[in-house]
């Protein structure tokens, strides 16, 4: 992938590619970000650019084989690993080289795609994904071969913060004294799930939320959107370029969330004192909990987005509006003014709480069931 290819952030590629042309390259390097925010893109940039010996600034002045071969993402120097789980290709012990040819078919589709993204190629949407021993014993034994091409070996560990316990001890002391010539790039979106002792032993580098021009210019460029409705969406897209696309092709996903949202704070709303709207919330949580781990988590941050929007149109902060559950008869104007500082708090710690247990296996039907009930007092709660 060339430099120019990735989104803005001038500044994290001017240091990069400052580190490469210095031979200063720290060995263990976590790039910190969504995945909107372009931290593989960066990281396959940058794996580029070190292998193939490339010069001022991109990636097309040094090996040509090379660059042929890191834009096929086949370089055999060239190492990944992601989450992964069983599924119908593969019934046990499931690592990343068992699902290399689709990462690769994910990576060149949309380099900026999620994790959920990747779960849907996999059909894992209802299991959670992770990097376990299995994964570490394969790096370990990766790495320990000699570089092909005789210069550097890179391995990219996307998601590294569903990396388990024993994975991740397994590598400490990979990382902390890898072999000669290796380069660990680390990429995650929750730098606090990441083991503090892999933590320690590497250079983070956080990547900001991009520009609007940024975002706008990859629409027009990328996806030959007209440059008034690229505008449009960059300011909708708080600095994601994936929320970007999404909202560029119209996402089913969020269609379906949106109707989900809106039957749920209706049904919490006059639920107060009565029965029969109680049983609905019930129902409405064995519906959300039907469906897989990460299309609950999905669907929870997009409650508190449109939450937060709501938040913002209450203080009249209207430029700053950019979502709308496109629902018939339901208005983020007529709903914002129930959502305020009395109960604002209160709303997005009781979400974060069920985001928590869902990703820990928790049963979704009672923490969804939990959360509805406290959403029917905290919505009929009054302002400060």
């Amino acid at each position: 992938m060339l430099f120019s290819e990735v989104l803005g952030l001038s500044h994290i590629k001017n240091h990069l590619i400052t580190t490469a042309d210095r031979g200063r390259i720290p060995h263990a390097q976590l790039f910190v970000g969504p995945s909107g925010s372009g931290t593989l893109p960066m990281a396959l940039a940058y794996a580029q650019y070190i292998l193939c010996q490339n010069t001022n600034g991109e990636n097309n002045t040094g090996n040509a084989a090379c660059n042929l071969q890191m834009n096929q993402l086949g370089h055999p120097d060239l190492h990944f690993a992601y989450p992964v789980a069983t599924n119908s290709k593969v019934k046990k012990h499931p690592h990343s080289k068992l699902f290399l040819d689709e990462w690769r078919a994910f990576v060149k589709e949309n380099p900026y795609g999620s994790l959920y993204d990747w779960y849907q190629i996999l059909e894992i949407e209802n299991k959670q994904g992770q990097i376990g021993v299995e994964e570490s014993q394969e790096i370990v034994k990766s790495l320990s071969l000699k570089a092909y091409g005789g210069g550097y070996k890179v391995m990219i560990i996307w998601m590294a913060d569903k990396m388990n316990t024993a994975s991740a001890n397994k590598l400490l002391k990979l990382i902390e004294e890898p072999p000669h010539k290796t380069l660990f790039l680390l990429i995650t979106e929750d730098e606090a799930n990441v083991l503090q002792t892999i933590r320690s032993r590497c250079q983070s580098l956080h990547f900001p939320p991009l520009s609007e021009e940024d975002i706008a210019q990859g629409l027009i460029q990328r996806e030959g959107c007209e440059p008034s409705e690229a505008l449009k969406i960059a300011h909708r897209s708080s600095g994601n370029y994936l929320t970007a696309l999404s909202v560029l092709k119209d996402n089913e996903g969020e269609d379906q969330f949106a109707q989900w949202f809106v039957t749920w704070v209706r049904t919490a709303f006059r639920a107060k004192g009565n029965k029969g709207a109680i049983l609905s919330l019930i129902e409405w949580s064995e519906t959300i909990a039907s469906t897989g781990r990460e299309t609950q988590k999905k669907f929870l941050l997009y409650c508190m987005d449109i939450f937060r929007q709501a938040l913002l149109k209450t203080y009249k902060s209207d430029s700053l509006v950019f979502m709308e559950p496109g629902v018939e008869g339901f208005k983020l104007e007529n709903f914002a003014p129930f959502i305020h500082g009395g109960n604002i708090i209160g709303i997005s710690e009781e979400l974060e709480k069920a985001i928590y247990h869902i990703e820990r296996n928790g049963n979704a039907k009672i923490i969804l069931t939990d959360l509805s009930i406290k959403l029917t007092r905290l919505l009929h709660k009054k302002a400060a």
